[in-house]
């Protein structure tokens, strides 16, 4: 059991990646708490988890951000590990056809969903001096056309990683990101062009397969776990080589 006794907190769980990462923690011993804005949908993931608790929590909200953890806090006496898969709402078109809006939503969203809970996670670890910071979506080195402002989203991403890393490392609290080249299962079965997306993403891989919701969950309840201890600021590549580090 890599996360027994630890205490957990997934913000976007009502999505199929922190759904994955939620079952992935709760199947090895942590107790875990769903935030997100879809009751119906916590609800369900929190019956299939023993003693998991689910809370309708707006991450954009600083003061709903705040109170959650609070009070998570509270109940489970610590916080060991907080995971943000918050949906970023990128609209991805060539640049020039999108407006300035479209274009800074995702960077904007991303900088404060992550910013609102890794802080309020981190208040609640550095008393107890470790803690683990895992953010899903860092962008890697390369980019591709049509993307609006998502690898500029991913990018911010990875620089907040490495400033909280910095300036938490010696309070015991380590920040990891996880990158994918995606996840075909994460798109919705009523979605088109599902099958053609599939096929590219596991294309553009040096395994020629895609990861799967499976390994996103697998990666991060190691990562989360003692026996990555040695490891922050630093990405955690997980696209079957879609995506080569330098």
């Amino acid at each position: 059991m890599l996360l027994d006794n630890k205490v957990a907190i997934v913000h976007g769980a009502g999505g199929s990646i922190g759904g994955a990462v939620a079952r992935a923690f709760a199947r090895e011993g942590a107790r875990v708490f769903l935030a997100g804005r879809t009751r119906d949908k916590l609800d369900e993931l929190a019956a299939e988890l023993p003693g998991a608790e689910a809370a309708v929590v707006d991450a954009l909200d600083e003061a709903a951000v705040d109170t959650f953890t609070g009070s998570v806090a509270e109940r489970a006496g610590r916080i060991d590990v907080c995971f943000n898969a918050i949906g970023i709402q990128d609209v991805q078109r060539p640049l020039d056809e999108i407006s300035a809006e479209e274009f800074l939503r995702p960077i904007e969203v991303a900088a404060r969903t992550q910013f609102l809970t890794t802080r309020a996670a981190v208040r609640h670890m550095v008393p107890r001096r470790s803690g683990v910071i895992l953010m899903f979506g860092g962008g890697g080195p390369q980019t591709q056309p049509g993307l609006g402002g998502l690898k500029v989203a991913l990018d911010a991403m990875e620089s907040m990683r490495r400033q909280w890393a910095c300036e938490y490392g010696p309070h015991g609290i380590r920040v990891l990101t996880l990158v994918t080249g995606g996840i075909p299962e994460s798109l919705p079965v009523s979605f088109g062009a599902k099958g053609e997306i599939a096929a590219a993403i596991a294309g553009d891989t040096l395994l020629k397969r895609a990861a799967t919701l499976g390994d996103v969950g697998d990666v991060a309840a190691f990562a989360a776990s003692d026996l990555a201890g040695s490891m922050t600021s630093a990405t955690l590549n997980i696209s079957c080589g879609a995506i080569v580090d330098h």
